[in-house]
């Protein structure tokens, strides 16, 4: 038998394209699992999950045991749904810890924030809209409910401002939708405002959604123009200053360049960080 078959079964013969990689079939059944939960972005009961999935009940009931086995999958004792386990999230903080933007964020966002005194909130897309990954405590009082993991209003907030004018409107169809309906020319006044934002390339909220409370947006690019994170500095309303060329904004968008001058367009760190 020729050794070299099995290369030529992956790599497929001299012109001809390369044949897919065999999978193991119960694995791709666990992530479509998965998959549905996900898409659901809510904790579903078993039957609700595998009719997401594509799966007869009996046949998703042992892959749902298997997968709380492995902490991929929690079960709600009481009510019975199930929701992501502690390993899905531990997978998900390596995924984030490992991405070069957020490693290059992390430091120069501290740095920021203890030399303006403003919070800082670093924010990535997610299918339910931004969320924020990482938030920076500083020193002035700040009475506003964000923890990692909230997701930002795209219509009310300026982080949510700042995702809608630098990424495509088809990235949000569900929130986009449940957020901004077309009553009364609400959409024709959010769009001056995303074209005001791309025109300063910052977007900016005063005492929105929380009174007394304002916000600066700055989105940060790899080398290839994608939006990969967004900065949002918080404060009083009466300590931020909020003008388009004000201390603070320049002070956000010069941390914003500093950072995506860490990532290229593979989104790889272009030098090491101390």
């Amino acid at each position: 038998m020729d050794g070299n078959a099995g290369a030529n079964d992956a790599k497929g013969q001299p012109g001809q394209p390369a044949r897919a990689s065999r999978g193991v079939q119960s694995v791709d059944v666990a992530a479509r699992v998965l998959q549905a939960l996900a898409r659901a972005r809510r904790p579903l009961g078993p039957g609700d999950l595998a009719t997401l999935a594509g799966l007869p009940p009996a046949q998703a009931h042992p892959y749902l045991v298997s997968l709380t086995r492995l902490g991929l999958l929690k079960r709600d004792p009481m009510s019975g749904d199930y929701a992501p386990g502690p390993m899905t999230l531990r997978l998900a903080l390596l995924h984030l810890e490992n991405d070069p933007a957020y490693r290059a964020a992390v430091p120069r966002v501290v740095t920021f924030a203890r030399e303006t005194g403003f919070c800082v909130a670093i924010c990535t897309s997610a299918p339910q809209g931004p969320v924020v990954v990482h938030f920076e405590r500083a020193a002035f009082p700040l009475h506003v409910n964000l923890h990692v993991g909230s997701v930002m209003s795209l219509t009310t907030t300026s982080t949510g401002r700042a995702f809608c004018a630098f990424t495509p409107g088809e990235r949000w169809p569900q929130a986009w939708h449940e957020q901004m309906p077309d009553v009364d020319g609400e959409r024709k006044r959010f769009d001056a405002l995303l074209d005001e934002t791309r025109e300063h390339g910052l977007s900016r909220s005063v005492n929105t959604p929380s009174p007394s409370v304002s916000s600066l947006c700055a989105p940060v690019f790899d080398a290839s123009g994608r939006l990969r994170l967004a900065l949002t500095a918080i404060g009083p309303t009466a300590a931020l200053d909020v003008a388009w060329d004000g201390a603070a904004a320049n002070a956000l968008r010069a941390t914003a360049s500093a950072i995506a001058s860490h990532i290229d367009v593979a989104g790889h760190d272009t030098e090491p960080l101390a």
